[in-house]
């Protein structure tokens, strides 16, 4: 993330890199997706095995010092424990949740929290790009490590690729430590672990929070990078997190505990143990890194940033609040092991029970949304006890990752014909999450990031779960679960209100012919300039978006979506 030891540039990824550290030349996508790579790898594996069989095999390293830590119980006297103590106590057992919509919200709110740390940081994400924000926050990061505070970042593996300098640095700090989830043996050549090893490192994590002081937390949807919070991006994800106080903070702590001293995160150290990163290194690459801060603080983004309403000058205990129980449902670590589906260790069993108590309303927002024959039949059983069952999801034109909409389509016309009413999100650009234009984002479009679930407008989930297969088996998942009727009327409000602005809803029509029975087709309804617009056709799209998708659906391995 800071930089690459030669011919670097602060925060660069695709730099060239010290070749006594491996470090391949790689191009980070904007948003990287385990599914992609493991399709890729199951179609082209055969040609692939021979030139691994002759590169020879890596494997992981066993020789390491490897202490576990904990997350520290009383932080009463911290300085966010006195903040949040007097509020938390007159909601006994309760938890609070405030929403984070905006991006610049969501950025500013890490900020704070970050910089009002004493005692303890504990950081875990899937991505972490290194771009604006996310060099931004791995500044604010090294100063809390300066002030004393114990830092444990911990990544999914799948995205250090090009970093191995950049985050040695950081780890290089005496108060800092990462370590990564499920990690690749061959570390300049990853698409051989991919060959040789798929079944382990298909599997990956895409947990997401940041816990400060064991006294506040944020859990959602979002990764660490400029697309996930409004910054300048080839797209826009629209997303969700909420900035959690009370005793679910405890319980965050508990499951960062479970994953950082299991058997499948390994130190970063133990990667480089012969090579370590100096002291004068470490001070130079925190230089350019202050430099290129220094030159984007005058930047649209920034100022945007700055400007950003909802936080801005309110302390952490002054927040609007929503209060009710609360509990944290995450995957076991041993997920990466591939074991069999089941409630002890899987969140998605979990999910369906919270689905079953829906009496008269279930939402689901899911921008990677592969339900298979069984949910379909399941939202149908739901929809004929009375259950209204809508689902949001991403749009062919929204969608970051093709493939995975070429395995939902197969079941649109299912879901209709049970009852469900279906949406898809819009490719809507330059607009905020209040709909706001904004004049300094460079995006081209916007993308469903949300995942979140509201039952009879009284419970919802923030999360980092999708409904398609590669949360319910492959990645390991978490998100709150909580009670609170303000935010789930707030959030089905929206859907009533405004989400034929924001979305198509999916309706089917009947095609007949030559006397012949007639077969559902597809249409697309939605709103544009106050009136209601209809499409025959994936809106907003091409002849060969549609027939590429349409080509892969036939194909596509639904188990890998």
């Amino acid at each position: 993330m800071l930089a690459c030891r030669e011919n670097w540039k602060p925060m660069a990824t695709d730099c060239a890199c010290a070749p006594r550290r491996g470090c391949a030349r790689t191009k980070q996508p904007g948003k990287l997706r385990g599914r992609t790579a493991s399709l890729i790898v199951a179609a082209l594996s055969a040609p692939i095995l021979a030139v691994a069989a002759l590169s020879g095999c890596a494997s992981l390293p066993t020789d390491y010092e490897k202490s576990e830590s904990f997350a520290i119980r009383d932080s009463s006297q911290t300085a966010l424990g006195k903040l949040l103590t007097p509020i938390t106590e007159q909601h006994t057992d309760k938890s609070g949740f405030f929403p984070l919509a905006s991006g610049s919200d969501a950025l500013v709110a890490r900020a704070e929290l970050i910089e009002a740390a004493e005692r303890t940081l504990d950081v875990q994400y899937y991505i972490w790009h290194a771009d604006l924000s996310g060099r931004l926050l791995v500044e604010l990061l090294l100063r809390a490590a300066d002030r004393g505070v114990r830092v444990r970042l911990l990544l999914d593996d799948l995205d250090t690729a090009g970093k191995d300098f950049a985050l040695a640095a950081i780890d290089a700090h005496p108060n800092v430590e990462i370590r990564l989830y499920n990690p690749f043996a061959n570390r300049s050549s990853r698409g051989f672990d991919f060959v040789t090893d798929l079944r382990r490192v298909n599997r990956r994590m895409h947990n997401k929070s940041l816990t400060v002081d064991n006294q506040a937390t944020i859990v959602g949807g979002r990764n660490i990078g400029n697309e996930y919070f409004g910054a300048d991006s080839a797209t826009q994800f629209s997303d969700l997190d909420v900035l959690a106080v009370g005793p679910v903070v405890a319980e965050v702590s508990g499951a960062f505990d479970t994953y950082w001293n299991s058997e499948w995160v390994v130190p970063l150290s133990a990667f480089d143990a012969d090579d370590p990163v100096t002291a004068d290194e470490l001070e130079t690459a925190r230089a350019g890194l202050q430099d290129y801060l220094a030159a984007q603080r005058s930047s649209p983004y920034a100022t945007a940033v700055r400007d950003s309403e909802r936080i801005q000058h309110a302390e952490i205990s002054e927040l609007d609040y929503s209060w009710g129980r609360a509990m944290l449902l995450y995957d076991a670590p041993s997920k990466a092991q591939g074991t069999e589906v089941a409630e002890a260790t899987h969140i998605g069993p979990s999910l369906v029970k919270v689905f079953d108590e829906a009496q008269s309303e279930l939402i689901v927002v899911s921008p990677y949304f592969v339900p298979g024959k069984k949910l379909v039949d399941y939202f149908g059983q739901l929809v004929d006890r009375g259950v209204r069952v809508r689902i949001l999801t991403n749009s062919l034109a929204a969608n970051d990752v093709g493939v995975v909409h070429a395995g939902y389509m197969r079941y649109r016309v299912g879901l209709l014909e049970n009852g469900v009413e279906l949406y898809e999100f819009k490719p809507v650009r330059g607009v905020d999450d209040q709909g706001a234009k904004k004049s300094w984002t460079g995006s081209s479009k916007a993308s469903l990031h949300a995942k979140t679930f509201s039952v009879d407008r009284k419970y919802l989930f923030v999360g980092s779960f999708n409904l398609d297969p590669r949360s319910v088996v492959h990645n390991t998942e978490m998100g709150v679960l909580f009670e609170s009727p303000e935010l789930a009327a707030a959030l089905g409000d929206s859907v009533d209100n405004r989400l034929l602005q924001r979305a198509y809803r999916l309706e089917l029509t009947s095609m007949s012919g030559n006397g012949q029975s007639s077969t559902p087709a597809l249409q697309w309804v939605t709103e544009e300039n106050g009136e209601q617009v209809r499409y025959g056709k994936e809106p907003e799209t091409s002849f060969f978006q549609r027939f590429g998708t349409g080509f892969l659906s036939i194909f596509v391995i639904e188990s890998l979506l």
